[in-house]
């Protein structure tokens, strides 16, 4: 049998198996699609802690690293009671061992690595004047993209076609393959570009976890108004090139802000 055949078959055989599971519950806004998962949660865990104090050490050597003092006290203060909301899709994820820390950059940019691992840059927040609400709505978007497990999935995805390539020899050569896959994966957690699938998810949770939190789901939508703004002529910042937006977005946001309104009710009662 010709080696991409075989590679094909085994693909195939393997997404079978492991393509039936989602990594977290419905929640309100219904966060259940299956997954492809091929690198095992300890794998992604020791990428993710990898990659972030790598990002945390060049800050820290830039001299750019929690320097901002109030925006820290202020994105800290979010972070922490959006966290025990993660437990709706995830109860495991509560006692993730959470990092919140904040970059003095004028890019806009924010991210949340597997495990809880959160960076919030500078600019994001001072360009856009964000709310309270709106930085809620970033973060808890981020969030719900570490809860999803998409960097996971992503570097499955890749890994998939890398089998498809490679296999050749054998339909259980996965060890060289998965070595390979677990010394690129922390670069490929950086670089990898979420998929509209990915980002239509982390906008639900997002404001799910926002609204349980109680911040105002709504302010999603300003948020991403606002980001529509930023650069009119065209000429996008590099994290708005893998958060796209327009009017299905902001629609959809409409829906779902809506549909977990009672949930913000409910919240800023108790």
């Amino acid at each position: 049998m010709k080696h991409w055949v075989k590679g094909t078959l085994a693909v195939a055989a393997i997404s079978a198996l492991v393509a039936c599971a989602s990594t977290t519950d419905k929640g309100t806004v219904g966060a259940d699609r299956r997954q492809l998962l091929l690198v095992s949660e300890p794998q992604i865990a020791d990428m993710a802690d990898k990659a972030y104090a790598q990002v945390l050490n060049e800050a820290r050597k830039a001299g750019t690293l929690n320097t901002d003092v109030a925006q820290l006290r202020r994105v800290r203060t979010i972070t922490a009671k959006l966290i025990p909301q993660v437990k709706v899709f995830r109860p495991d994820a509560v006692d993730w061992k959470w990092e919140t820390n904040v970059i003095t950059a004028d890019t806009l940019n924010a991210w949340c690595m597997h495990g809880g691992k959160i960076a919030v840059y500078t600019g994001i927040i001072t360009q856009l004047k964000l709310t309270d609400d709106e930085l809620a709505a970033i973060i808890g978007h981020e969030m719900a993209h570490a809860l999803r497990e998409h960097s996971r999935e992503q570097i499955s995805q890749e890994m998939a076609t890398t089998l498809t390539l490679n296999i050749g020899t054998s339909l259980l050569g996965l060890g060289t393959l998965g070595s390979n896959i677990a010394q690129v994966g922390s670069d490929l957690m950086l670089k990898l570009p979420n998929s509209r699938t990915h980002e239509t998810e982390a906008d639900r949770m997002g404001v799910e976890l926002a609204a349980r939190a109680g911040y105002d789901p709504r302010a999603a939508i300003s948020l991403w108004q606002k980001m529509g703004a930023v650069s009119p002529n065209g000429g996008q910042p590099s994290w708005l090139s893998t958060h796209p937006s327009g009017k299905a977005r902001i629609a959809d946001l409409e829906v779902y802000a809506a549909k977990v309104e009672p949930l913000f009710r409910a919240a800023k009662k108790s």
